[in-house]
């Protein structure tokens, strides 16, 4: 193996932030995945010559650290077996459902559990290893719960950050796991736990309150060994400036136009943009657009529904069973209520480039975002980015992070569908000078609050936590 980089600041995330691709020769190569997540690092990567550790997704010839797009990167090796119990089971079909207000019944296996424990401890020794004495260690997500501790049994000297960016649950769920203190133990490892909402940050600090005893005050828990951690919401956001920039393209212009021509240009395109998961509460938004249809509120030849569902998780069975769900439900309201030449839904289960996105963002005149729980929901954010013209209108679940940002949106309550029914027909009915106003007012929330921001104060806040173990 080539020798361990170090670094003063390191990043571990269950992904690297490149995507195998095959170049125009033939070769396999690596390209920069579009997440916002890789967008606020990378430039913090860079000043400070970071490292990132992740599973890159698939099999490697060679797991020696290496460089791709300007970036170094050290990538773990997963056995098909861990990537079952680790990713698939302990990750995606316990902590998942459980975290998410178990909208799906969470599983609890021995097995699963072990595959986290060995996983999460490989990637704290790997983040050991790279880290320099004294350096920055930023822990992403729920997968590496575990990593904080273990880091910091091993390397007392490094700063350790943690962002969950997902939900955190309440006391009534979180017990239910058998390992919830071996959980709780790993997180409080770090010196600064970040959250999506401040609601999730409270969860935590009570949590530690009760099964542990330790003191807490606020935004802060007090260890037996007088260490202090913060525990805090930093909501997320997205690159306004790059997306917007590409929106404002000839070429996303055109295509937003000829979208809608595809369409049959109705006086009313509604959008719904996800991964295909039981959380995102796609099938109640399809079912209240049907019965609008259907109770002649809205005519079938004035409003189309393009729901966009990225295959996600394919292997798990309850991925399986949704995904055969909406399917269903989108074939009965086209056969119900479809005509020659109108089809109420058009349902896409493909993954789309990002200047793709941006022109269907352009091409809605109502964004739809219903999810049961959702940390924070990006799709939001990226539809009020691309509205540059401060036309269209938002219909956003209050279970979203977002919704705490994003006020001036429709706020619905995706399993009340008369009240779902009731905030779309209410969008497709405003006047123009009230969505321009309460777009006006969102597009600057998140401008203001942008991605660059949300990790700068994060890692500002991190670099204090000497200030916090002083005052514990």
């Amino acid at each position: 193996m080539a020798d361990q980089p170090t670094s003063s600041f390191v990043v571990l995330a269950n992904r690297l932030p490149v995507d195998r691709v095959t170049g125009a020769d033939g070769e396999p190569g690596w390209r920069a995945s579009p997440g916002g997540l890789v967008t606020a690092l990378h430039p913090v990567l860079r000043e400070h010559d970071g490292v990132w550790i992740g599973w890159p997704g698939g099999e490697l010839d060679d797991y020696s650290p290496f460089k791709a797009d300007g970036l170094s990167l050290v990538p773990v090796e997963l056995s098909s077996q861990e990537v079952e119990h680790y990713y698939e089971g302990m990750s995606n079909g316990t902590l998942w459902p459980l975290y998410h207000d178990v909208v799906a019944k969470p599983a609890f296996h021995r097995e699963w559990w072990e595959a986290y424990v060995e996983v999460n401890q490989r990637f704290a020794d790997l983040a050991a290893d790279a880290a320099a004495q004294g350096a920055v260690v930023w822990v992403q997500d729920y997968q590496l719960q575990l990593v904080p501790a273990m880091l910091r049994e091993r390397r007392p000297d490094l700063r350790i950050g943690f962002f969950l960016h997902i939900p955190f649950p309440p006391t009534e769920l979180f017990r239910q796991m058998p390992w919830r203190d071996r959980i709780l133990e790993g997180l409080l490892g770090a010196d600064l736990v970040g959250f999506q909402r401040p609601g999730g940050a409270a969860n935590f600090v009570r949590l530690v309150r009760l099964r542990f005893g330790h003191k807490t005050h606020r935004d802060k828990i007090v260890l037996a060994d007088g260490r202090a951690v913060g525990a805090r919401a930093y909501p997320i956001s997205i690159d306004f400036h790059g997306l917007e920039a590409l929106a404002k393209t000839s070429a996303v212009m055109a295509r937003a136009a000829q979208i809608r021509d595809e369409l049959g240009d109705p006086p009313h395109v509604l959008l719904g943009v996800d991964r295909l998961d039981y959380t995102k509460g796609i099938r109640p938004r399809l079912r209240a657009f049907g019965e609008l249809i259907a109770d002649g509120r809205i005519k079938v030849e004035d409003a189309v529904f393009v729901q966009v569902a990225s295959p996600s998780r394919e292997r798990v069975d309850q991925y399986k069973e949704v995904r055969a769900d909406i399917e269903r439900w989108v074939g009965r309201i086209n056969g119900d209520l479809g005509r020659i030449g109108y089809q109420p839904i058009h349902y896409l289960h493909n993954s789309f480039p990002r200047n793709e996105m941006a022109a269907l963002y352009q091409a809605a005149d109502i964004m739809v975002v219903t999810p049961f729980a959702d940390g924070m929901n990006l799709v939001a954010k990226e539809y009020v980015t691309c509205r540059y013209h401060d036309t269209g209108a938002l219909v956003l679940s209050e279970f979203a992070g977002a919704a705490d940002q994003l006020r001036q949106a429709f706020l619905v309550n995706p399993y009340d569908i008369n009240g779902l029914k009731d905030s779309i027909w209410a969008a497709m009915r405003a006047a123009p000078r009230d969505l321009s106003r309460r777009m006006r007012t969102m597009r600057r929330q998140v401008r203001e609050h942008d991605i660059s921001a949300w990790a700068r104060g994060f890692l500002t806040d991190l670099d204090a936590t000497d200030e916090l173990r002083r005052s514990a």
